[in-house]
């Protein structure tokens, strides 16, 4: 039983939900417009504001697909009405992030800088405070590309478990491990 896929999805105002041929999910809302093939076996009904998922039958197969495309519909109404953003800072000496449009210059220890092009579809900011971290604010209509980019400036430099330097969300926990201790005594 998927509880998620037999949710009913609440349309915000401003946002229209159409079903196209060969079950094309179209949502087009004040921030733009979203795409999403969805099974072929699976039915998405339109009633007013509210879009439900069907399956066909109770199949493994069926209930997995259900609760993932019922998710993704989800994310795709979210996107176009409020959009999503992700905070990225960097924690080190010498950490620095500039951007010049499109463009993310990293400066994260290494002999060299790390230039980065983002997709058209995500917008960016850098902001350094004094006193604080460099951070990177993004934002996108699309949850799935968000998380890819993020995941991709992240692994430009993990954070380390000793130091705790690298990169990391805004409010992310890193497991510290403890150093040497030292010489033993007897």
């Amino acid at each position: 039983m998927s509880r998620i896929g037999k949710a009913p999805i609440t349309l915000p105002g401003g946002v229209e939900v159409s079903v196209g041929k060969n079950n094309l999910v179209t949502v087009k809302g004040p921030k733009g417009s979203l795409n999403q093939q969805i099974d072929p076996d699976l039915t998405v009904d339109i009633n007013g504001a509210i879009v439900t998922v069907q399956r066909p039958t109770d199949q493994k197969r069926h209930k997995t697909v259900h609760g993932l495309y019922r998710s993704l519909i989800n994310n795709m109404v979210t996107g176009v009405s409020t959009g999503f953003k992700a905070n990225i800072e960097l924690i080190g000496v010498g950490y620095r992030a500039a951007n010049t449009g499109k463009l993310l210059e990293l400066t994260l220890g290494y002999s060299h800088p790390i230039l980065f092009m983002l997709p058209d579809e995500v917008n960016l900011e850098t902001k350094q405070d004094k006193g604080g971290n460099p951070t990177i604010i993004m934002e996108c209509i699309d949850k799935q590309l968000l998380g890819q980019v993020s995941a991709k400036i992240r692994g430009f430099r993990k954070p380390e478990p000793y130091k705790g330097k690298g990169v990391r969300f805004v409010g992310e926990i890193v497991r510290r491990k403890l150093g040497k201790t030292g010489a033993k005594k007897k």
